[in-house]
């Protein structure tokens, strides 16, 4: 359960530290106080949408703590044990607003995304606003609603892993058969695509060599002639070649090095260039004179390359990348030989999908109808406690016509209401008021959340336009909830407020420039005050104080 709210420069509230306990709790105050930012808080706190306007004026940041007490939750210390965020029986959740909009949030210290705080959110707290009875009013929500109460959970999962299974073997079994029509012709074209590409010797296809060796044989001429000039220069060249320089510069400075021996590593040096310039040129001979022209090997070069750069072109890939692309074709090619197998296949897991949903969601239907019985039933006569005497509620569980599978089962779950004896049962949108819809949404609330593991819970002003002996009635209800949990209730009304626990007081201070809000636990004798604020407005009397007090016995009765 939620053991302590830290808030820090968040709107009104410039700094509150606030420790809660089992049990029911309620938030009163005037209007306007801030009894609002507090639920703006935990909010945020657990995974919801943030933005610069909620940081507090002339501050850097706002700063949301939760600290939560895991005795008794297996589930959310599972889940922080599976996501290595476990921590000794307690769990610090952290979010910081800075006042760019951005944010950040921490579990334990460390830092998480936004949607691994929600996860952990949901297995903590279950927040029910002010306007819950409007989504009740989605056929979704009533869906869900009716699950938590029948604790169909596990067997709703294992009908949804088996819809997913059965809409992708499905989906795949459809394109199949859609090309199915166009596969003789696909067929027909991989094959003269890939013959066209075999023509290229595919085995010993190079690019690179083929495109060298077409460069050398056009270039052959230039070659001979630049080649020729070279060994004349280094060699062949009686008077100006290369070797007879060097050979004369031999010999010169062998003349002199007798004078100066420290000459001799130069004749040496200048004796091995001569050597190597006479290797070099006779290895360039040979080469040219293995050299020659070739036009019959020159013109089937440049086809070769013609019928690549042809086909590179015609595939819109690199010349290099042809072979890559003949195995890709073959590939196609060769799944569309075996796609009737495929299709045979495909048929068989797809037919057999179906029957492991269709059992799973009929389960999941008988199992729905059993419970929805007992939920119209228990819902009926909490509605008539909550000032609806003639009512009576319906769960309605329909078959859904195509019998093709979804998500969620097979069925259609449908909220009725029955507001006077004779009259057919409608839904919901069209017969309720809105205090209606209120008492309504509260009664199922409490119903499906019965035997909810959530450890704590929260209601935002869900008794709106609900007033007398019936408030009395919701306070009770709420209370009984709190009596195996943690219940933390906004409300306007001193019948709910007498049934509480404890009782939290919002106040604002505007004794400085800046408004703030604090938040305090009221003792025995301050209840009656705020109980008998609540009951007599403006003027608070003795008479007033003395029902408060009546009222905070009877509820401590319960």
């Amino acid at each position: 359960m939620l053991v302590n709210l830290n808030i820090i420069d968040l709107a009104v509230v410039k700094a509150l530290d606030l420790d809660l306990n089992k049990g029911m709790s309620v938030l009163t105050g005037e209007t306007g106080a801030g009894k609002s930012i507090l639920l703006t808080a935990l909010g945020l706190a657990l995974g919801d949408r943030a933005d610069s306007g909620y940081v507090r004026p002339d501050c850097k940041r706002a700063e949301i703590n939760l600290e939560f007490d895991l005795t008794g939750i297996p589930s959310a210390g599972q889940w922080l044990k599976d996501n290595e965020l476990e921590a000794e029986g307690h769990c610090l959740i952290r979010r910081i607003v800075s006042d760019d909009g951005r944010s950040k949030a921490y579990i334990n210290n460390r830092p998480v995304t936004l949607q691994t705080l929600q996860e952990l959110s949901e297995k903590l707290v279950q927040i029910h606003g002010q306007h819950a009875h409007l989504t009740l009013l989605n056929s979704d929500e009533q869906r869900r609603l009716l699950d938590v109460f029948g604790k169909n959970q596990v067997l709703l999962d294992k009908v949804n892993e088996c819809y997913r299974q059965w809409r992708k073997v499905h989906k795949e079994l459809e394109n199949l058969t859609k090309a199915g029509a166009d596969q003789v012709q696909r067929e027909e074209f991989l094959r003269y695509q890939i013959d066209e590409l075999q023509q290229l010797d595919l085995e010993n296809f190079n690019y690179a060599t083929l495109s060298e060796e077409h460069d050398r044989l056009a270039n052959l001429e230039n070659i001979l002639a630049i080649g020729q000039r070279q060994v004349d220069s280094l060699y062949e060249n009686d008077q100006l070649s290369v070797n007879q320089m060097l050979n004369h510069s031999v010999n010169e400075i062998s003349q002199i090095a007798q004078f100066a021996p420290e000459l001799n590593g130069i004749c040496a040096l200048l004796s091995e260039a001569q050597i190597q310039a006479e290797e070099a040129a006779l290895q360039l001979r040979r080469f040219l004179q293995a050299q020659e022209a070739d036009p019959q090997r020159m013109t089937i070069l440049e086809n070769q390359i013609g019928a690549i750069q042809k086909l590179s072109r015609k595939h819109h890939v690199n010349p290099e990348a042809l072979p890559g692309l003949a195995v890709s074709l073959e590939r196609e090619l060769e799944g569309l030989t075996h796609s009737s197998e495929r299709i045979a296949e495909l048929t068989g897991e797809t037919e057999r999908l179906f029957q492991d949903y269709d059992k799973l969601a009929t389960e999941l239907c008988l199992k729905r109808r059993e419970q929805a019985h007992k939920l119209q039933q228990q819902i009926s006569a909490m509605i008539k406690e909550l000032g609806m005497p003639q009512a009576e509620f319906v769960v309605n569980c329909t078959a859904t016509e195509d019998g093709q599978p979804k998500l969620n089962g097979k069925d259609k779950i449908e909220f009725l209401v029955c507001s006077n004896p004779g009259l057919p049962a409608k839904p919901l949108a069209k017969v309720a008021s809105g205090g209606e819809l209120s008492r309504i949404s509260l009664a199922i609330q409490v119903s499906t959340s019965g035997d909810n593991t959530t450890p704590t819970m929260i209601f935002d002003e869900v008794d709106a336009g609900i007033g007398g002996g019936t408030a009395e009635i919701v306070g009770q209800k709420l209370r009984s909830l709190g009596l195996g949990r943690q219940v933390i209730c906004v409300t306007h009304l001193p019948q709910v407020a007498a049934q509480a626990h404890a009782h939290l007081y919002v106040e604002k201070n505007n004794t400085t420039d800046m408004t703030s809000s604090t938040v305090r636990l009221l003792d025995h004798e301050e209840r009656v005050e705020e109980i008998a604020r609540m009951l007599g407005g403006v003027t608070i009397t003795e008479n007033t104080r003395a029902h408060a007090r009546e009222m905070l016995l009877t509820g401590n009765k319960h």
